[in-house]
């Protein structure tokens, strides 16, 4: 999550978006927390909690990605980054049941970049008042 996190932190010294971004990032935090005890147990073969645990906490960035982008964005304009989310987070799932490291990898790489454009570019509206 180190694109969320970078994005999250930059966001976090913007007064009127402080609240939502400190949320992202502690949502971002406890995601990749639970993204590292997932990959060691794909890597181990193993059925550690955090295999159980990621999907959860990965929802919850993404529902604070969506708070953070508002709802207007992210059902409007933001429509096509709300899918890219989504089937990131799908993939992550799936390569979790199925246990495929590689795959698991190659999404969560996808999950972070999905959440971080989200964070960069829903309030590129602020630039004009019009938006």
């Amino acid at each position: 999550m180190s694109a969320t996190s970078t994005v999250a932190r930059a966001v976090a010294r913007t007064p009127d978006l402080r609240a939502t971004a400190e949320l992202v990032r502690d949502s971002a935090r406890r995601a990749d927390a639970a993204a590292a005890e997932c990959w060691a147990a794909l890597c181990a073969g193993c059925d550690a909690p955090g295999r159980r645990v990621l999907p959860n906490r990965l929802r919850e960035l993404s529902e604070a990605t969506s708070a953070y982008a508002g709802t207007r964005w992210w059902f409007g304009r933001g429509s096509q980054q709300r899918e890219r989310v989504s089937s990131a987070l799908a993939r992550i799932e799936e390569a979790v049941a199925e246990r495929d490291g590689a795959d698991f990898a190659e999404a969560f790489v996808g999950y972070d970049q999905a959440v971080a454009t989200v964070l960069v570019n829903s309030h590129s509206r602020l630039e004009t008042p019009a938006q």
